[in-house]
């Protein structure tokens, strides 16, 4: 058997999705603060034509390094690999007997302890911990409602694992694509420095450096307060051409930035409130207003994108969430920049 480590634990925030809580998990294995860790970086980014069908989509900003693109202050590099056919355990025991937690991308209708088992199909990530050859087993860490962390067959696993994850009309949003037998390779180079006050100050100078495009940001690459604006026109214009496929994309996009925004108001919510200062804590109350801002436009775009147009779902209604989300922005931002010169 080999063995992960007995120390795994689970860490979970309501509204991260499989991606955050994955991360949280292999951070604590190598001795990081989740919060600290996820909760730094802030920012707004969209890639046209780069939305996939899969929970845990995000934006990269550093092409093929999913975890340096959603923790860019950390000392971390990932490599994503594919599962041999003849032999798909070896890597992932390798890769334990290093001390590596692996981050498994699998389809939710082959998994026993997932509620969508047989049900639903959905592109989702979890936490392998243990290979058991002798009894065909392995453990696994799911931190995602209903959390679960214990045994399952590895063929279970590889039948999730090699899913073609087709599309499903009950859940549009995160099937329609293969899986592909693929995993997440994580590794953190050097620990993480102390989050002191002089610390937070330049990452908060840094992430608003970025609303205000510095000209660092790839042309392709839709960030910061331009970013948004260009969002914007791009809702309006597949609102009044009914562009499904459009609207379809700000459901998991969406995801992506409301969860950054919720872990990094959280952050500063904590740090204000240890370091007792007030317009720190407030700022961070308003990032997270950002986050639940973005839960109205999620949801109605989905609701735009799953069913024919209708009386009740005029345009307006879609780009009246969105003004009032870009409105938190202004308003968080500010907030930050209050708090970087109480810093």
């Amino acid at each position: 058997m080999t063995r992960g480590h007995d120390d795994v634990v689970q860490w979970y925030r309501d509204p991260v999705s499989c991606l955050q809580s994955t991360l949280a998990t292999v951070l604590i294995h190598a001795g990081e603060d989740p919060l600290a860790a996820l909760g730094q970086a802030w920012e707004f980014r969209y890639l046209p034509g780069d939305v996939r069908p899969e929970e845990f989509y995000w934006p990269c900003r550093v092409p093929g390094d999913l975890a340096r693109s959603v923790l860019p202050y950390l000392k971390v590099t990932s490599r994503w690999h594919a599962l041999h056919a003849s032999d798909p355990l070896t890597p992932w025991q390798d890769a334990l007997e290093r001390g590596e937690l692996p981050i498994i991308v699998v389809d939710n209708y082959h998994l026993p302890f997932r509620p969508a088992y047989h049900d639903v199909h959905a592109a989702h990530l979890l936490v392998l911990c243990a290979v058991d050859r002798d009894s065909g087993t392995v453990h696994v860490s799911d931190a995602m409602p209903p959390a679960f962390h214990g045994t399952l067959a590895v063929e279970d696993l590889l039948r999730a694992c090699d899913s073609p994850c087709p599309p499903d009309h009950q859940d549009r949003f995160f099937s329609g694509q293969p899986v592909g037998g693929r995993w997440l390779q994580v590794r953190l180079d050097a620990p993480s420095p102390p989050l002191t006050r002089q610390r937070l100050r330049e990452v908060l100078t840094e992430n608003l450096r970025g609303f205000t495009q510095d000209g660092t940001t790839p042309a392709s690459h839709w960030a910061g307060r331009d970013g948004l604006r260009r969002y914007r026109e791009l809702l309006a214009h597949a609102v009044r051409a009914a562009a499904v496929p459009t609207l379809g994309e700000v459901y998991t996009h969406g995801w992506s930035q409301q969860a950054q925004a919720a872990l990094h108001g959280e952050l500063l919510r904590r740090c204000g409130f240890a370091w007792e200062l007030p317009r720190l804590a407030e700022a961070g109350r308003r990032v997270e207003h950002v986050a639940h801002s973005w839960t109205a436009v999620r949801v109605c775009a989905a609701h735009w994108s799953a069913s024919p147009p209708g009386p009740r779902k005029s345009p307006e209604r879609l780009l009246r969430h969105f003004d009032r989300l870009s409105r938190s922005y202004d308003v968080a931002l500010a907030a930050v920049d209050e708090a970087v010169r109480e810093l």
